[in-house]
């Protein structure tokens, strides 16, 4: 069963919840939460690889927004604007993680160089071959070429330059086509 939406345009039906979230009315955040909770989810799944780390950025990412949402300027949509809090929490969340864990556990980083594919490309082997992606080239490219941000959005957001971005996201393509066996014709 489909959910009709309101009259007027999503920006307006968005506006009117953020209004009213932001006078502390909680049922207005909590639909906004059920809205995109998915694709913040999502987001930070790419950027973590790690479900339950993934769980906690999406957590995080709503609290900070929810005492944040009096600052929330309209420039940019309330999707944008949740996606750069997710950007910034997971990238803090692997910092901490990365200080914490020792840099000699090589199993969670190997990539299997020899593998293969005799069929079509399926969802899930993408989404492996993302995986294993360094940091910054997956962060680049699920920015970028998933999500859809400039690459002076997704630089902003990684805190890197615009020419960075570009070059990681060179990068990443290139791996996942050598590590996809994709011809580039």
């Amino acid at each position: 069963m489909t959910q009709i939406e309101p009259e007027g345009s999503r920006v307006d039906w968005e506006g009117a919840l953020v209004r009213r979230a932001c006078g502390g009315d909680v049922r207005a955040f909590e639909r906004l939460y059920r809205e995109h909770v998915g694709r913040v989810y999502g987001l930070c799944l790419r950027m973590t690889r790690d479900p339950a780390m993934a769980e906690d950025c999406t957590q995080e990412t709503f609290i900070n927004a929810w005492k944040a949402l009096a600052r929330f300027e309209t420039r940019s949509s309330l999707a944008t604007w949740l996606h750069r809090i997710a950007v910034n929490v997971a990238l803090a969340k692997r910092r901490r993680v990365s200080f914490v864990e020792s840099s000699t556990d090589d199993e969670d980083e190997a990539i299997e160089s020899d593998w293969t594919l005799e069929t079509p490309l399926e969802v899930n082997e993408i989404e492996a071959a993302i995986e294993g992606l360094p940091e910054g080239a997956r962060d680049v490219l699920v920015l970028n070429a998933i999500y859809g941000y400039s690459h002076g959005e997704a630089a902003q957001m990684l805190g890197v330059a615009e020419g960075t971005c570009k070059a990681q996201l060179h990068r990443a393509r290139s791996l996942l086509r050598k590590k996809l066996g994709v011809e580039v014709r």
